[in-house]
């Protein structure tokens, strides 16, 4: 039995006090990975909306907002949120399929930046609600280009099957629509093509549809002041000690190489787990070590409630037993939920580890505290930054 070599930095007598399960966030790593994300885009001069559906901790949302960064928002309470942490109005972008009413007309009425509206019964009942405040409502098309992303089919949402947007074919008619409309501004397309993309060639694809959208657009004499490519940009859930980081400096070069902004126009974009991931472990508690008929399982008090990817999507986390530095065994990791599906990863390589050690789950800082739920009456658990 070998030692494991590489564990990520863990204030681990901090955590000796904090009822488990919590989820733990690195404040340093966010802060560089916000810097980052601000020096990459201002080069081009490209604005990021923080996709607030990753995170919404208020702490979280605080300090991203203070480094100038907007907000993107799929909910009216996401809306309200951001603006609670001092995200402007004039920066959040408001999308997703099924606005309420109340939802659309809440947003009017703080005077966000933008609705990314999805369907032509969207942009009649936003027209609607705008003229009952008096209102010109700023909205932007969302197509759905067609463009695979090479991700779980879960998370994709710029195919032809997919719920998401207009179809390419509706999209000229939408944007007449919105023009002639006496309380809509057409000011953008977005595009969003799926989650956690690491082949970055899916975004020269999405580049190479919205030139030749723009060009269509072009012929039909309409433009717009600002092009939104979305989220999506994936990271490194294998190895988050070597890569703290998602590739944003590649990122936002490629947009600069492939897509041709008109003059005039500016692109927005909406990373969400790329910011917020890498930062973020749920630190559990061993429970047991029950040595099963065929398998060795660790049994801790943390369960699918509280980090549901692996039992959602299969999603890999790494897993680390930071208060064992003995020689590695292999378990299979595992909740209290009653579901057999209440599974962390199976074949854990984990320093040998016993009842009271302390587990990181690493790269969960996106999808993780937001998605949790109450399943098994269970009490949610809380995010602490620092």
């Amino acid at each position: 039995m070998g030692k494991l070599s590489l564990k990520g930095d863990f204030p681990v007598d901090k955590f000796q006090t904090i009822q488990t399960p919590f989820y733990y966030y690195d404040e340093r790593l966010l802060r560089s990975t916000l810097q980052t994300v601000r020096a990459e885009s201002d080069k081009y001069g490209y604005k990021v909306h923080y996709a607030v559906k990753a995170n919404a901790n208020p702490d979280i949302l605080r300090l991203i907002a203070s480094y100038g960064l907007g907000a993107d928002c799929v909910s009216g309470n996401e809306v309200q949120a951001a603006i609670a942490a001092g995200f402007p109005a004039s920066s959040i972008v408001f999308a997703g399929v099924g606005k309420t009413d109340r939802e659309i007309s809440d947003a009017l009425s703080s005077d966000i930046f933008c609705f990314n509206a999805e369907s032509m019964p969207e942009l009649e009942v936003i027209n609607n609600l705008a003229a009952l405040q008096g209102k010109v409502a700023r909205v932007a098309l969302r197509v759905n280009p067609n463009v695979d992303a090479h991700t779980h089919k879960k998370i994709t949402t710029g195919l032809n099957e997919n719920k998401f947007g207009f179809a390419l074919d509706d999209l000229l008619p939408a944007a007449r629509f919105a023009i002639q409309a006496s309380h809509l501004q057409l000011i953008g397309i977005h595009f969003h093509i799926g989650s956690q993309i690491t082949d970055l060639s899916a975004y020269e694809d999405l580049c190479v549809r919205i030139n030749e959208l723009q060009d269509t657009l072009d012929a039909q004499g309409v433009s717009v002041p600002n092009i939104n490519v979305g989220g999506g940009l994936g990271i490194n859930y294998e190895h988050p000690n070597h890569f703290p980081m998602a590739e944003f400096e590649t990122y936002f070069r490629l947009f600069s190489q492939h897509l041709r902004l008109r003059p005039g126009q500016t692109l927005h974009c909406e990373p969400g787990r790329s910011i917020v991931a890498q930062c973020g472990s749920l630190i559990t508690r061993v429970t047991y070590v029950k040595q099963g008929a065929q398998k060795r399982f660790v049994i801790v008090d943390a369960g699918m409630t509280d980090l549901i990817r692996p039992a959602l999507y299969d999603a890999y986390h790494r897993i680390e037993n930071i208060t064992s530095d003995t020689g590695e065994e292999i378990y299979d990791v595992v909740g209290p939920i009653c579901e057999s599906s209440d599974v962390f990863l199976e074949n854990a390589h984990l320093n040998v580890t016993s009842r009271g050690d302390l587990l990181a789950i690493r790269s969960a800082g996106a999808y993780g505290e937001i998605m949790a739920s109450r399943y098994n009456l269970r009490n949610l658990p809380v995010g602490y930054l620092f």
